[in-house]
Order: structure tokens, then sequence, then C-alpha cells
């Protein structure tokens, strides 16, 4: 009998990608099945409809879930009912809160296979996986897969949603935990592209700023967030800020996002130090005795009691997909509604339809609390990690476009932008090959200095990119220098209103765009102002203002 060889690879497909779902909206998810050798490993499952995945001869071999985000876990449940005995793997945290994918179907997450943290499991023959702390959600995790060929060892890196930052309940991915690993690919998420964020702390602090200062002026404050991350991080940060540390003042949280917090509860073994410190000495979460006092929603049993909410200013956070103009007509103060810029990505302003009294005073305004890593930590990471391939996921397509831009990634690494439901090979050898696939080059333009102004002409090109309409929003710009760079920026609407609000507020003027005679409700319709068309409040104001006839 003759003696047994070892399988070989050809290292040139050895590793594939297929994608269902780069996260690119909320419907489609993040979905992405890797092969390695002839193994197919599933990485997560955010997809609304499986038949991508499903219309396949067969399953894959294993299904890693990276963390209990909808966009990332809303198909395991159904993906488990059609095949039972598919293995699907999670942290134990992320094996708690994936319930909150099914509020309408209750379903525990018992059909997962919990790893622990940085202990290599062999999942498959010569596969081994490991989970590692990813950030940005309690249980989010880093997927770590090795194979192992007679060849020698290939490793695969997925960031799923990851932040280098601190938050508020869950530390930051620890660089040192994967120093040296070098894997030969690299999957990463790229939700703010390359742009620059301030740090975490300044953003928190800007958040509790402007929410003191609403209800200093008598407004009530509406937060619609996500159920899960967002809205404990901002619940964490009012219990705990020093501007609302004693403040009587109350907090209102709707049911679902209550759900998550009794989860949170739950968890508290697992969450920083810090937070389990702090627990130690008041509640976390629910209490009517500390100031700011936290409440459920749900608590109010009867209409009269929710119609009173409103009586003196009050925060109240509901889900993203509420009613939002059915709480905003309850009570007396004026609403300051605060939008996540998460949910604004792409769109050309923040506006909000609303179905409201006519009487119901309603500011809109977009704040930043970023849960993913900027540009320049996710650069970070790809340079400390140093891969031969690097293939960028979850972001607008104009965002990863800007990171597979950059030179300082093009001369080092392989960049790839998957395209849903197109395979693409990752070759994996000893000599750089440059991607086939073209990249976005800078567009190039031209200074004239006149006596009195400078003038920067850009090829119409430019405007077919679909961030334009925001940048050209209002015809305005703001220009700073950054180091030897001079940076160009578009001004929005929603700036442009709130400084002449704030100016107009600081000389004492009561003009606004419900006294002008060129307002329509809700447009301005005045040919020689930058807002013309577009959609402003009543009270705000620009210098085109003209008193409507005999208006006081």
């Amino acid at each position: 009998m003759g003696k047994r060889r070892s399988p070989t690879f050809d290292p040139a497909t050895l590793i594939s990608l297929i994608s269902y779902g780069t996260g690119q909206d909320d419907q489609e998810g993040v979905c992405l099945e890797v092969t390695l050798g002839s193994f197919r490993v599933l990485l997560d499952c955010g997809l609304s409809d499986l038949e991508p995945i499903v219309r396949g001869a067969s399953p894959p071999d294993i299904v890693v879930c990276s963390h209990a985000h909808r966009d990332h876990a809303r198909g395991l449940l159904a993906l488990h009912q059609r095949f039972p005995k598919l293995p699907i793997y999670v942290s134990e945290v992320t094996a708690s809160l994936l319930p909150l994918n099914w509020i309408d179907r209750p379903q525990k997450a018992d059909f997962c296979l919990i790893l622990p943290w940085h202990s290599p499991q062999q999942v498959l023959t010569n596969l081994t996986l490991e989970l590692i702390p990813a950030g940005h959600l309690p249980g989010a995790a880093v997927v770590l897969l090795t194979f192992i060929t007679p060849q020698r060892t290939y490793k695969l890196v997925y960031t799923g949603d990851f932040s280098l930052s601190n938050l508020q309940l869950v530390e930051g991915l620890s660089l040192e935990s994967l120093r040296g690993l070098a894997p030969d690919v690299l999957i990463i998420e790229g939700s703010y592209g390359t742009v620059r964020h301030p740090h975490r702390r300044q953003q928190e602090k800007q958040l509790m700023q402007r929410i003191d200062r609403a209800l200093s002026e008598g407004n009530s404050v509406l937060l619609p967030t996500p159920t899960l991350g967002l809205s404990q991080e901002i619940l964490k940060l009012l219990r705990s800020h020093h501007q609302f540390t004693g403040r009587d003042v109350d907090i209102w949280v709707t049911d679902q996002i209550a759900q998550a917090c009794d989860i949170y509860l739950d968890l508290m073994a697992q969450l920083p130090l810090s937070v389990q410190n702090f627990a130690k000495h008041q509640p976390l979460f629910w209490d009517e005795r500390i100031y700011p006092r936290l409440r459920r929603f749900s608590s109010l049993a009867h209409p009269g009691d929710r119609e009173n909410l409103g009586t003196r200013p009050c925060i109240l956070l509901v889900e993203t997909e509420s009613d939002i103009a059915r709480y905003l007509q309850w009570g007396q103060n004026p609403w300051l509604v605060m939008i996540p810029e998460s949910l604004y990505e792409g769109q050309t302003s923040p506006d909000v339809e609303l179905n409201l009294r006519s009487d119901v005073d309603v500011i809109v305004e977009v704040y930043l609390l970023a849960e993913h890593s900027d540009g320049r930590n996710t650069t970070q990471l790809i340079h400390n990690l140093k891969p031969q391939h690097v293939v960028f996921v979850h972001g607008s397509p104009s965002y990863l476009a800007d990171l597979t831009s950059l030179e300082e990634l093009q001369s080092r690494y392989q960049l790839h932008l998957p395209a849903s439901g197109k395979r693409v090979a990752l070759p994996l050898g000893d000599l750089f090959i440059q991607p086939s696939e073209p990249i976005p080059h800078p567009h190039e333009g031209e200074l004239n200095e006149l006596e009195s102004a400078i003038t920067l002409t850009l090829p119409y090109a430019i405007t077919r990119d679909p961030r334009w309409s925001q940048f050209a929003d209002t015809g305005l710009v703001e220009v700073r220098w950054q180091g030897e760079e001079l940076i160009v920026r578009g001004i929005s609407q929603r700036e442009l209103i709130n400084q002449q609000r704030e100016n107009r507020s600081l000389l004492g003027d009561t003009d606004s765009c419900r006294q002008c005679h060129y307002y329509r409700q809700p447009r301005c319709w005045n040919p020689h102002s930058p807002l013309n068309g577009f959609k402003v409040t009543p009270e705000g104001y620009c210098p085109m203002f003209e008193r409507v006839e005999g208006d006081v």
C-alpha cells in the first residue's frame, strides 16, 4: 500500500473572499464568506434576506459573529433555523446581547458556541479560531483564523467593527495584542474613511455641554439612538459627567433601550473595572433617588402622565425606529432633537420630517459620538499588523475609495474593495503585486490670485461624487491651514443657521425666518439668500432677511 501524501495548495487560490453584504447600507448588513483551502467560513450575518447564502449547494463549514449589532448579526437566528447543525461561534457577551435583534421573536442565543478571549481553538482540521476584544461594543471581537498546511501557516484577521479609543462601557482594541501578528490577509472596516475626529473625550464633552445648555434654556432633549451600544454610552455619560452629577433632571428611556440596559447590568463582571467601581457606589442605570433620575418610560402608565412629560425640561432616549413626532407632542417645553451623525452619513442636511402640531417648537441638530475608529486609527492598525492583503468593508463606497487612494497604503499593501456577489482572489507570495482594479486619484485644480480675492477652479467631474451635494449644500466654504496643507470644507445649511441663530441671540434681535417676507414654510424662497430653496427652521436667520411689511 502506497504512502499517503499530504495535500498541497496553490498559494494563488488558497484564500479567497465573496461578499454577500459589505455593510454599505442598513438593509445589506455585513456578511462575508472566506475560503481557506477547502474550508468555507462565514464572517457575520447581517443580512435581512438569506437568499444569497442558502441558494448554494451546501452551507459554510462554520460561522463567526464579531458582535451583536443588527448589521452584523440580524440573520443569525434565521440561518440557524435553516441549518440547525451549523456551528456559530461568538464571545460570551455577544451571546447574551444577540437576542436584542429578535425582540419580536423571543429566542435565546443558546444555539451559539461560546469562545473565551485570547484562547485559540481548533474548529476544523488544521484550522484554529481566536477571538480578541475589539472595543466598539461589549463582546465585540477581532477574529483571527489560522490555517495550517504542509507548506506553511497562513493567517487571516477580520476586525469586525473596532475602536482603538476607550469608550464609556468598553475598553478600546489593544494594539499590543495584535502587534507583530503579520497576517496574510486583513479584512478591516472603513466606516469613516480617511476622516479624522476629535479625541473621544472631546466628543463626549461637546455632547454634554450641548445638552446642558439646552436644559438651562428651558428645552427638553430627545435623543433617537440605536437600541444597543450608543444608547448605553450616553446614559453612562449622563449618570457620571460632572455637569449632570446631582442635577435635578429626569432621564426617560423607552422599552427596547431599557431591555438592553438590563442585559448590561447582568454582564457587569464583563465591563471595565472603572464601570464596576462606579456601580458599587450608585446604580449604573435605574435610579429614582440619586440625581439625575433614570427612569423607564413604560412606568408612565397613564396617558395624562405622559402628556405632562415635558412640563419641565427632561431628557428622553427613544429607539431610532420610533415615531419621534409622537413624543414631541407632549408637554409645553420646546424640544431639541439630537440625531447621531452616523444616521445622516451621506445626506445633505439633518432634516427630520415631523407631523407636529403647529405650536410645537422643535430644533433638530446632529452630534458626533463615534463608535468606530477614524481614518488615522484605521491606518495605524494596518501599519501595526503589516498584512499582505487589505480588504476594506463596512463603509460608504466613497469613504472606502478614499482609503484605497492613500499612497501610504498603496505602496505597501495589496488593497481590495469587494463588490457584493463577486469573489475576490487573494493570491499569496513573496512579491508585492499591485492590485489590478483602478484606484481613484485626486482631482487637479487651478489657483488664480486676483487683486482682492483668490479663485479656485476645479474640474466639473468632481460633482459626480455623491458627497458633492453635501459639500456644496450652501455654496459657502471654510478654509484653514493644517500643517503645510490648506483644507477646504463646505459649510452646511445646519451650521449656517446655527451660526446666525447664535449671532442674533447675542445681539438680542428677534428677526427670524418666521418674520421674513420670503419664508414659505418650511423653505426659504429668497433668490439672494444662500438658503434659497432649502428647508429652514422658523427661528433661523440669514443676512438677506427682509421683514414682512407691517410686521413690527
